[in-house]
């Protein structure tokens, strides 16, 4: 009883250092954004000396309003590194879906994997100030059928009133209309479609992905039937502040080996391991990490006419060369290996890790690797990684206006924005139906690193590093005709203790 204890009295000492905070600030005519308040909630620093400090420091401001950027500038997470002082070397595996994969069957499979998906992303939204108003889904429908009276009867304004409602759930379509964009949002109570036809909210709508959660604000506007949408909620991850290592240490983040066709870069990968072993390199003495973000092999099967472009035929034979090649890694670099779609094993995502017998034996042998499913989120000197391999970008540059392959970070943005990793169910991506949803972001990470689109592009979002990390294949003829350049043989490397990033290039 008395350790179950703690989190509540943790949670209520809290509570009350916001409510002092936000008591402070409109006492003296000051504002704190949502996201400056999401902020200071995940903080262990004294919330309301950090608000007293802002206040003081913006009292003759124009706009009395404490933001995400006065927060940052004050705590100036960059902190001072000792030259000499040991470099960390700390990691932990905070997530594997390896042993819950209990995959359902049939509707019944996927019902549980989407009630799951509606929980746990409603749980992120509740966050929300706005979360407080949401109505379901059959209430709002009645509501609109009936004038507004049933709002009225509760003493609530109606909508034709000229108040809004919101109403949660999973977007089951999206379609362009002469007036806008028709939206159709599912709850555990019914389904109800509405129009997005301002600019604004159409452009928000735009690069929703289907079948991820959305929180919709909807009124009446005058001369239209049915109902509008005002302003539209995703999920999204908070502005804040990552983790960082207290020393100066470096993680590598590659993908796409691709072991077993002619397209595998060879000469390049040798080169990189050369790279890691180097001792005369200060930066390379420093580097502790290797995440490593699937398809370490070519495959057999993937797609029609792959033999053609294949040097060896044997999928087992493939990972013994890619093992082979992932033994010369310096034995202090901590590699942590997820699947891919070209590797073994199952293909539906959530995927566990690529199975050991007659297959991986070489690499779970290794005392410095570790085997882990896709996705998997680990802990690097207190930097929190989100590895996926990826397949769902497919998916989000063929349905989101102006993405392309060419700046995957964009299309790993609407990821983050959705908070779910693979949202779309039946295109290209395959998912698993399973009891619980193991793609939703539920944890924000430091670090989001993908590969599988061959590109490396970095971009930082709200204080997430956005990585996808390239390939060791060069194009190949599918690639061609897909009009996709890939930027093979780079190695990314993040500085953990600044999340600062550099490209390593190993091409000639």
């Amino acid at each position: 009883m008395v350790s179950g204890s703690t989190p509540a009295l943790s949670a209520l000492a809290l509570q009350n250092e916001l409510f002092s905070a936000l008591s402070y600030a409109t006492n003296n005519r000051f504002q704190i954004h949502p996201d400056a308040f999401a902020m200071l909630k995940g903080l262990d620093d004294d919330i309301l000396k950090i608000v007293q400090e802002i206040v003081k420091a913006k009292k003759n401001a124009k706009n009395p309003v404490i933001l995400v950027e006065d927060i940052k500038g004050l705590l100036n997470p960059a902190k001072s590194l000792e030259e000499d002082g040991p470099v960390e070397e700390i990691s932990k595996v905070v997530m594997d879906p390896t042993p819950n994969v209990t995959t359902g069957e049939g509707v019944d499979g996927y019902a549980s994997l989407f009630r799951s998906r509606f929980e746990k992303t409603m749980r992120i939204l509740s966050q929300r100030p706005d979360s407080k108003r949401i109505s379901k889904v059959a209430s709002v429908k009645q509501n609109a059928r009936s004038g507004g009276k049933v709002q009225q009867e509760r003493g609530e304004r109606s909508l034709n009133g000229g108040s809004t409602s919101i109403v949660a759930g999973l977007l089951m379509s999206k379609r362009s209309k002469k007036n806008g964009i028709e939206l159709a949002v599912d709850d555990y109570t019914g389904t109800i479609s509405v129009m997005a036809t301002t600019d604004d909210a159409k452009k928000q709508a735009a690069v929703l992905a289907l079948d991820q959660m959305v929180m919709l604000e909807l009124e009446n506007a005058k001369g239209m039937p049915g109902l509008m949408v005002k302003s539209i909620i995703a999920p999204d991850i908070p502005d804040h502040l990552p983790g960082r290592s207290k020393s100066e240490s470096y993680a590598v983040l590659i993908s796409d080996m691709h072991v077993g066709s002619k397209y595998f870069m060879q000469a390049e990968f040798a080169r990189f391991i050369e790279w890691l072993s180097s001792t005369d390199d200060e930066i390379v003495r420093k580097i502790k990490f290797l995440c490593f973000g699937g398809d370490l092999i070519e495959g057999v099967g993937i797609f029609p006419n792959q033999d053609k472009e294949l040097v060896e035929m044997n999928a087992v034979k493939q990972m013994n060369r890619a093992a082979e090649l992932l033994t010369k890694v310096p034995k202090h670099i901590k590699m942590f290996v997820i699947p891919g779609n070209h590797d073994p094993g199952r293909r539906a995502l959530p995927q566990p890790s690529i199975p050991r017998k007659d297959l991986a034996e070489t690499l779970y042998s290794l005392e410095n690797c570790v085997m882990l499913g896709n996705p998997a989120s680990i802990e690097l000197n207190g930097v929190k990684v989100l590895m996926y391999h990826g397949q769902s970008l497919d998916d989000v540059i063929a349905s989101t206006p102006g993405l392309s392959y060419a700046k995957p970070a964009e299309a790993m943005k609407v990821l983050l924005k959705a908070r779910h990793l693979s949202p779309t169910y039946g295109e290209r991506t395959p998912i698993a139906p399973e009891q619980e949803d193991m793609m939703v972001i539920s944890e924000v990470p430091d670090i989001l690193h993908s590969g599988h689109v061959h590109v490396v592009d970095i971009q930082n979002y709200r204080g997430t590093l956005v990585v996808n990390s390239g390939a060791w294949q060069a194009q190949t003829k599918f690639q061609q005709t897909m009009g996709i350049t890939p930027s093979p043989g780079i190695a990314v490397v993040v500085n953990l203790a600044t999340l600062q990033p550099f490209l390593q290039d190993f091409n000639l």
